[in-house]
């Protein structure tokens, strides 16, 4: 097995380009309410991981061991994460605001025997010390307050020679990662070192990612990739937990200042960026590519930002945490081919597979499927689950056989990962989205999807989202639609304006046959959303909240 290392990226570009800006990041507000920021050059981060990596390696750390990561969004949470893949170690990148339970769980089933984090982080593990009781190394970053272990300030070594990065292969660990726990409590992946760089590959070849290009992540995890492809980092200052409550201002702020050419983000953000940009005649010239993703993108915000991008386009890659990135497709291409025919429920396309990539449909099932076989493929036009082969697709989850056996396909030749959404391929080869697999509907007249009935709905001009959800079991189920009003607007199922609201919702869903047999509408103030990106709706937890709702 050949030796590569994805850390060895990073060296590679300190000595191509030592001067340019690899990090800047937020230090606070001027008198006045600008930011000011701190940087580090691509030759000073790589020292920076140098000096972090020998310090970690006389502490302890070794190739494969796998360590927890708990540091906030910025310089550090780049710089030690190319520490220790430069050591070899495997670093566990969980969401901080996945929840207290939800976060012991995973601590739990990646069993880390190393532990990096902030002292919030640390002070947990001392609260539940059963959860942590497989960590035999402790570094805090920050003060040392109370805690036991070694400040990562104390390891920091300035050593004249560069560090040798560990001999890893394609096939080596590479990092965990969590998945968004939209459907569930979330599941680590497991990444190897391979993995990452078949999609740096992808990165550079079918979304065009340019070395001196300058990046604004609305998801943090994208940053770690940038160093490797000799792009600016740009850190957004917003709430990583609350990305729907971002300032607008300051994102606006950072393209302009920095000259941001490609930012990643969910709908949410770009809403809000969106009518900032409008209500005050901003444009974002700069800008060659806006990556909306992790929900449905609604061809209306794509045309909202057309005349905010004199020089750039808006792009909606598809993919998950278990695969990523898969397919795409362009704006233009959205509102001129496929909006029209979403907007009448036919559900969303996401465009064709990226180089090396093979995506299929197959027949809806909740059974796991040991081997692959031809014959699963579904007819074009047909609705099935979507699945997907190829370098960048992961093989399993840590410590989950279960979940592992229903989301992998063994093939000859690799693995399939089974997404979970559901959809079909139309005659052009582009995939189309309808909805999680979790989240359909299946009544005594047949199956009912999300995408393709909330996109009625949703019509309305008074409606900001809704969500279809069934009541009862699979076969029996009662389609109900929840309508989260937009702001200033508040019908209730009593008052003439809810009643109105109703009558004209459902004249909307009598229109189309497969809206037709919904009967029951229900109004929520604000739909609970995923904490990663605040736009995947937790049809879950309404579907519990409308049957107790039905009850009362």
């Amino acid at each position: 097995m050949p030796l590569y290392n994805v850390a060895q990226t990073l060296p590679e570009m300190a000595a191509r380009r030592p001067f340019q800006r690899a990090i800047i990041f937020p230090a606070g507000r001027d008198s006045n309410g600008r930011a000011k920021y701190t940087q580090l050059n691509f030759q000073q981060l790589n020292q920076l991981c140098d000096s972090y990596a020998y310090g970690l390696c006389d502490y302890g750390l070794q190739q494969g061991q796998r360590t927890l990561l708990m540091v906030r969004p910025g310089l550090d949470l780049i710089a030690v994460t190319f520490a220790l893949l430069k050591i070899g170690a495997v670093p566990i990148l969980i969401d901080p605001g996945m929840g207290l339970r939800a976060f012991l769980q995973c601590v739990t089933e990646t069993e880390p025997t190393a532990f990096i984090g902030v002292p919030s982080a640390q002070a947990i593990s001392s609260l539940f010390p059963r959860t942590f009781q497989t960590i035999t190394h402790k570094v805090i970053v920050g003060r040392r307050w109370l805690f036991k272990g070694a400040t990562l300030a104390e390891l920091k070594q300035n050593q004249p020679q560069p560090f040798v990065c560990a001999p890893t292969t394609l096939e080596s660990e590479a990092a965990i990662a969590f998945t968004s726990g939209s459907t569930g409590i979330p599941k680590g992946v497991i990444y190897l070192h391979g993995m990452f760089g078949a999609q740096i590959e992808l990165f550079r070849t079918d979304l065009d990612f340019r070395e001196g290009e300058v990046d604004l992540p609305g998801l943090y995890i994208f940053a770690l990739f940038n160093p490797a492809l000799g792009i600016t980092t740009v850190i957004p200052d917003m709430d990583a937990t609350k990305p729907a409550q971002v300032n607008p201002a300051y994102l606006v702020e950072a393209i302009q200042t920095h000259g941001v050419t490609h930012s990643f983000g969910s709908p949410a953000i770009w809403k809000r960026v969106g009518q900032y940009c409008v209500d005050n005649g901003l444009t974002l010239p700069s800008i060659r590519r806006i990556f909306m993703a992790s929900a449905p993108v609604p061809p209306a915000l794509i045309e909202q930002f057309s005349p905010l991008l004199p020089n750039g386009e808006v792009l909606t890659p598809f993919g998950a945490t278990e695969a990523l990135p898969i397919a795409m497709m362009h704006g233009q291409e959205i509102l001129a081919e496929t909006a029209a025919l979403s907007k009448h429920g036919h559900g969303n396309c996401v465009g064709r597979a990226l180089s090396g990539i093979t995506m299929r449909i197959i027949a809806i099932s909740d059974e796991p499927i040991a081997q692959w076989d031809e014959s699963l493929v579904l007819p074009t036009g047909q609705v099935g689950e979507i699945v997907v082969k190829g370098a960048v697709v992961t093989r399993q989850y840590i410590n989950r056989p279960t979940e592992t056996a229903k989301a992998k396909i063994n093939d000859h030749d690799g693995v399939w990962h089974r997404m979970g959404d559901l959809g079909y391929v139309d005659e052009q080869g582009r995939v189309w989205f309808c909805g999680r697999k979790a989240h359909r509907v299946e009544t005594a007249q047949g199956l009912m999807l999300p995408v393709p009935c909330e996109a009625i709905f949703n019509q309305h001009p008074h409606v900001n989202r809704t969500a279809l959800v069934g009541i009862g079991e699979h076969g029996r189920q009662r389609p109900m639609l929840i309508v989260e009003p937009k702001a200033g607007y508040t019908p209730t199922p009593t008052n003439e304006c809810g009643r109105k609201f109703t009558e004209e919702l459902l004249a909307l869903g009598a229109a189309y046959e497969h809206t037709s047999p919904i009967r029951d509408i229900l109004f929520h103030p604000s739909f609970p959303v995923d904490v990663r990106h605040n736009a995947k709706i937790s049809r879950e937890k309404l579907a519990v909240w409308a049957e107790r709702h039905i009850a009362l």
